[in-house]
């Protein structure tokens, strides 16, 4: 990145106030409201001073989570911003490491620092000399020693508030997956055995699959034969700020004729079970940093359709992944108001890999070295997923 970065004056700083403010008017009067898109994330500078830009389309206001002098850990949250899967990288200057990713407040960029440093000042800077969109400018210098004591000072009470329990900023996608049923839920019965013994199997050879590619950060739901709620398998892939989850299972029906797979994601009608799902106990208002119900909903509602997106884009590649190289039922990717599938942030999808009421699918199912054809299809189809929403990020 060029100095050019470096030459911009009369900038103005927007308030995150003002924004709030507009967005919960919009609300009132029941205009549309528009999104901003977080197109690109630079950086440059030295380890004097670094400079991070956020490309957004438009005008868009930011929250200071955390400015790093406490625990070199530095949390800007951009509310009601959408981001692309797959913004990450390697820093620059006194940035080490580097992501974003979509939370219910909005888009989130985490930065490590390589020395102690904070957060000195942020600022938006609206379309200019020859720029047609819109940058948000974090400017990130060293810190003294006293500011640094004083952080540390405050970092418990601050980090009990608002932050998570800070852990190594990995570049690996985390997935999550689920293994249906379990337990005193043993799922449908097949002529072998139960759908949940089908269902572990596959969910640990998927795991060994993308562990082996050493891309992802594989998180279960379940390990054994054990019953996990079904709220509690879409919290475990809340908490892990997981970039994708698939649950598997076996299907049954009527006519032992059926067999091949089908992808479910979230239908349209089921949006409002998940609002309900995520009011239960306040959750999304606990995480959008504003106490506002009507913004709340706004952004909740701009998290649903994105991450609704995203899921459909993942279930399009699963299925054309698995197309000629397992079964597929007619009309394969469908829609449902399935519980799990009920996270309005984080994609998820469920996959049926046969009916274990077919003789044939339950065979193909039960059999590792048939059953792991379908998985390297479903492992190939999350490698297709993550690398073109790389490329998408990168333009």
């Amino acid at each position: 990145m060029g100095q050019g970065l470096w030459r911009h004056k009369g900038w103005t700083v927007l308030g995150t106030a003002v924004a709030v403010l507009c967005v919960a008017g919009a609300a009132v009067g029941h205009a549309a409201i528009a999104s901003a898109d977080l197109l690109k994330v630079r950086l440059g500078g030295d380890s004097q001073q670094t400079r991070i830009v956020i490309d957004l389309d438009r005008s868009a206001s930011a929250k200071l989570v955390s400015d790093g002098a406490a625990d070199r850990r530095v949390t800007v949250v951009l509310p009601g911003v959408t981001a692309a899967p797959g913004l990450q990288g390697a820093g620059h200057g006194l940035v080490q490491t580097w992501m974003v990713d979509q939370t219910a407040g909005g888009a989130r960029l985490q930065m490590d620092l390589s020395a102690d440093a904070k957060v000195k000042r942020r600022f938006l800077l609206p379309p200019a000399d020859g720029v047609e969109h819109y940058r948000y400018v974090v400017d990130i210098a060293p810190a003294s020693v006293s500011e640094v004591r004083l952080a540390k000072a405050d970092a418990p009470k601050l980090r009990t508030k608002l932050l998570p329990v800070k852990a190594e900023l990995s570049l690996k996608k985390v997935v999550v997956i689920d293994a249906g049923h379990g337990g005193h839920d043993p799922g449908a019965q097949g002529q072998q055995g139960h759908e949940k013994d089908i269902n572990l199997e596959a969910a640990k050879a998927l795991r060994a699959r993308l562990e082996k590619s050493g891309r992802y950060k594989v998180i279960m739901t379940r390990e054994t034969d054990t019953y996990v709620g079904l709220a509690s398998r879409v919290r475990i892939a809340q908490r892990a700020d997981a970039d994708l989850f698939i649950s598997l299972h076996a299907d049954s029906g009527p006519e032992p004729y059926l067999r091949g797979a089908s992808v479910y994601t979230l239908s349209d009608k089921a949006s409002s079970r998940s609002a309900q799902f995520v009011s239960r106990d306040d959750w999304f208002m606990k995480a959008s940093l504003t106490g506002d119900r009507g913004v709340s909903d706004i952004l909740l509602d701009l998290t649903q359709r994105a991450t609704r997106n995203r899921s459909a884009a993942f279930a399009e590649t699963l299925v054309s992944n698995i197309e000629g190289r397992s079964p597929m039922l007619r009309r394969s990717h469908r829609d449902a108001g399935f519980m799990v599938l009920l996270a309005p942030d984080v994609p998820a999808v469920l996959l049926e890999m046969g009916f274990i009421s077919n003789p044939e699918d339950e065979q193909l199912l039960r059999d590792p070295a048939r059953r792991n054809i379908l998985i390297g299809a479903v492992g190939d189809a999350i490698d297709d997923y993550f690398n073109q929403s790389t490329r998408l990020a990168a333009r």
